[in-house]
């Protein structure tokens, strides 16, 4: 398998769960702003959507879609527990978190990447993200992780979105228990590998 990342951007994700899962892969750093994939073919020949991440197969096939590649490689090797077994309510809770971490903290937060917002447009997309921040805290109720006591792809991709609000410098103090959160998770050894490899820690 390839996968297509940017530093720091959603498709860490990704690489988070590679790991977890322990499965071989190849890493290949997309220039956004060139749309050129490392060997300097044309990005929107891998992935048309022209953002990351995208995962190549090892039969030559393509997937995108954070949510859709996680469960993917969480569905390659099961024992690994990043998913619960398909069909159970157990998974559906998982699909859930991803829904909603995807619709509602991913797009939020993601439009503050754009250079042509307002000040009232991100004054708006900020206190969205302080509401969301206030329904995860209760909902993890001093759990460690989103479902209990079991880290999930979930988790990965919670954990990638949250690193986007020390990237705006935003505010956290509001919520220690987020905070403590991304800290258990930052200290998990595969997380440690993944953002040494993307370049964002030593």
């Amino acid at each position: 398998m390839k996968l297509y990342y940017y530093p720091g951007a959603c498709s860490m994700a990704v690489h988070i769960a590679l790991r977890e899962a322990g499965i071989p892969f190849d890493l290949d750093k997309v220039d956004l702003a060139k749309h050129q994939a490392a060997n300097g073919e044309d990005y929107y020949k891998i992935n048309p959507k022209g953002y990351v991440p995208a995962l190549r197969l090892d039969d030559g096939q393509v997937l995108t879609e954070d949510a859709v590649l996680l469960q993917y490689v969480a569905d390659q090797k099961p024992a690994s527990g990043l998913a619960p077994k398909a069909g159970t309510i157990e998974r559906y809770r998982v699909m859930e978190w991803l829904n909603f971490i995807s619709s509602e903290l991913h797009k939020t937060l993601g439009a503050l990447f754009n250079p042509k917002i307002t000040p009232e447009w991100k004054d708006n997309q900020v206190a969205l993200f302080g509401r969301r921040c206030d329904f995860l805290v209760q909902q993890l109720g001093g759990k460690p992780y989103l479902t209990g006591d079991k880290f999930t792809i979930a988790d990965a991709y919670l954990f990638t979105i949250l690193g986007w609000a020390n990237f705006f410098k935003l505010d956290m103090s509001k919520w220690p228990a987020l905070t403590d959160y991304a800290g258990r998770i930052a200290a998990r050894p595969t997380v440690k590998e993944a953002m040494k490899a993307e370049g964002l820690i030593k």
